[in-house]
């Protein structure tokens, strides 16, 4: 395994790193950015890059009848066919959880070189998608001090969160959270809330505990010194980012010390994906499949199941196919991903996983209620939560446990940060107190609560912010009680999917209601599938609009058995309602066995 500096350069070359340097008074926090001039046009799969060096590694999503699809030594074997027609070195790596498979590219190559290797798997009528192998980084920010009364982001009447009346219904207990950051390193304000995790950093240079993946998610550290991850960016300590986002979330709380948690009686599963100079997509995207119930190859079955995940991390570039199917994966499961919008100051559309579809894309605020100046912004923003800003006042950032290490763990302490980082775990502790007062909610139906109960940001936001500020009390209050007692309509008349074939669709008539169908319509669906990847789910209204439910992505497991959130609030209940399955891709059948509407 190589540790040199030349690789820790390489390392860094293929990331992308969160907002320009954001100068301060001495005593406040400063959030670092670094960034590239976007490359000249390259072949497509290219473009989902980040900006910068190529990338030494590739994701490559096969079809599902292709054998690579689900042979390793297939998936090897054209590898090797790869790099005899191209010239480079190619190796294969092993097999995402989404059975993508990741190949490791030569230490010389060039954009061209690469963009060559590219070109033949695209050439390939067995490959689905090529996608680099991205570097991805933590959204945050820097430390300072202490105790519940410094909250502001809580409970203050102006910009909080206004969290305490919702812990009269509910703390969150009965449901894990998993934090996919840099881990875990001790904390006794949050100990009692830590159930197992996994460390998902498998290269060594990356990991710096000596080792590759296993079961202890422990941070050791994820300082750096100067241009040791990449060329003019300036040594730094290390940052413990995963524990301040996990205390944010539930560090415990009635205990007498410390800082309380939003959703105190939930637990945290720490998984480590972001170590020196970041962390690779190939990495987060099996932690993102591991955490919410799915399996991985080589890894132990997942005991602590999260029904959220907060990622407080991104990069640049839209977001890959090879992201979006775990993320996909994960809510099919029931999980809730919630994704920082990063901290460029700029359209969250060029941040990834920010822009993926099916996420709950957070924008930072600050104390007075405006949008913080470092955040992201636009239309792909879902719902803002306090990040803090600490340009005039520490005290403006966001209070949570820490470590005092500047290197490696030290004693535990407490400090202020400020970032997107800060903002997102808000929004997850939120989710988590939502599914623990009605477990019923699906990932679509929290995130659709969330927004309709958001309050009117107090200051201001230019660009787009989403709907609003998160209002826990309200949310809560609004979800609680279990499933909906609305009327539902249902379809029993199992419909064959043609293998590769024409979309059937699937009709049920609504009679009796009056007006418009409700902004959080709830499509029941059970499709039996072998492959469930290759289907395309849609709601047809009775005008002929078009809901898309699923996309087809590289997912190998078996069926559709979800329930889809669907603002239908624009169209007329009354009607033919249709659902439309097609599948997209050769050698897998199903059926539609049942559909249902519940108004």
């Amino acid at each position: 395994m190589r540790t040199s500096p030349e690789l820790r350069r390489k390392l860094i070359s293929v990331a992308v790193v969160s907002a320009a340097l954001l100068t301060a008074a001495p005593a406040s926090v400063a959030v670092a950015q670094e960034s590239a001039p976007r490359p000249a046009a390259v072949p497509a799969a290219l473009t989902e890059a980040a900006p910068g060096a190529p990338a030494e590694r590739l994701i490559v999503g096969y079809k599902s009848g292709a054998a690579e699809a689900k042979s390793n030594k297939a998936a090897a074997a054209d590898a090797e066919t790869k790099a005899e027609k191209t010239g480079e070195d190619i190796d294969f790596q092993r097999r995402l959880g989404t059975g993508a498979a990741l190949v490791e590219l030569g230490t010389d190559l060039t954009r061209t070189s690469v963009a060559d290797v590219v070109a033949q798997y695209e050439a390939d009528p067995q490959v689905a998608y090529v996608v680099p192998d991205r570097l991805n980084k933590p959204t945050a920010v820097t430390p300072n001090d202490t105790d519940y009364s410094k909250q502001w982001d809580l409970f203050e009447s102006t910009a909080g969160m206004n969290v305490p009346a919702a812990w009269d219904t509910t703390t969150g207990s009965g449901v894990t959270v998993a934090v996919i950051d840099t881990g875990y390193v001790t904390h006794s304000d949050l100990a009692a809330n830590i159930v197992g995790g996994y460390d998902f950093i498998s290269d060594t240079a990356v990991s710096v505990d000596g080792n590759g993946r296993d079961s202890n998610p422990a941070d050791p550290g994820d300082w750096y010194n100067a241009n040791e991850c990449g060329q003019g960016i300036p040594a730094s300590g290390s940052s413990w980012h995963g524990t301040h986002v996990a205390g944010t979330i539930a560090a415990a709380t009635n205990n007498g010390k410390g800082v309380a948690g939003i959703a105190y009686g939930a637990k945290i599963s720490p998984v480590r994906v972001l170590g020196k100079c970041g962390g690779y997509d190939s990495d987060i995207i099996d932690a993102i499949t591991w955490a919410s119930g799915g399996t991985v190859s080589g890894v132990p079955a997942n005991t602590n199941v999260a029904k959220v995940i907060n990622m407080s991390l991104g990069g640049g570039g839209a977001c890959s196919t090879a992201t979006q199917s775990a993320i996909t994966g994960a809510v099919n499961r029931g999980t809730s991903v919630v994704v920082a919008a990063g901290n460029e100051n700029q359209n969250v559309s060029s941040s990834s996983p920010a822009n993926c579809n099916n996420v709950i894309s957070v924008a930072a605020t600050n104390r007075a209620g405006g949008r913080a100046s470092y955040s992201n912004y636009g239309s792909l923003v879902d719902i803002s939560a306090p990040g803090g800003e600490t340009r005039t006042s520490t005290a403006g950032g966001i209070l949570s446990t820490l470590n005092s290490g500047t290197k490696t763990p030290s004693s535990e302490n407490y400090a202020y940060y400020q970032g997107t980082s800060m903002a997102t775990p808000h929004v997850a502790g939120l989710a988590a107190l939502m599914k623990s007062a009605n477990s019923a909610l699906t990932p679509a139906q929290i995130e659709s609560a969330i927004k309709a109960n958001a309050r009117a940001l107090p200051g201001t936001c230019s660009g787009g912010c989403g709907a609003g500020l998160a209002d826990a009390a309200k949310t809560v209050q609004a979800v609680k009680g279990g499933t909906s007692t609305g009327t539902t309509f249902s379809s029993t008349t199992a419909v064959a999917v043609p293998d590769n074939g024409a979309a059937i669709e699937s009709p049920i008539s609504v009679t009796g209601r009056s007006g418009n169908a409700p902004s959080a319509l709830q499509v029941g669906v059970d499709i039996t599938h072998t492959y469930r990847g290759d289907l395309v789910i849609d709601l047809v209204a009775p005008d002929g609009s078009t809901y898309r439910l699923k996309s087809a992505a590289s997912d190998s497991a078996d069926d559709v058995k979800t329930t889809y959130s669907v603002n239908a609030s624009s169209e007329t209940a009354n009607g033919t309602w249709k659902l439309r399955v097609q599948d997209t891709a050769a050698q897998d059948t199903g059926t539609l066995n049942s559909w249902k509407l519940t108004f």
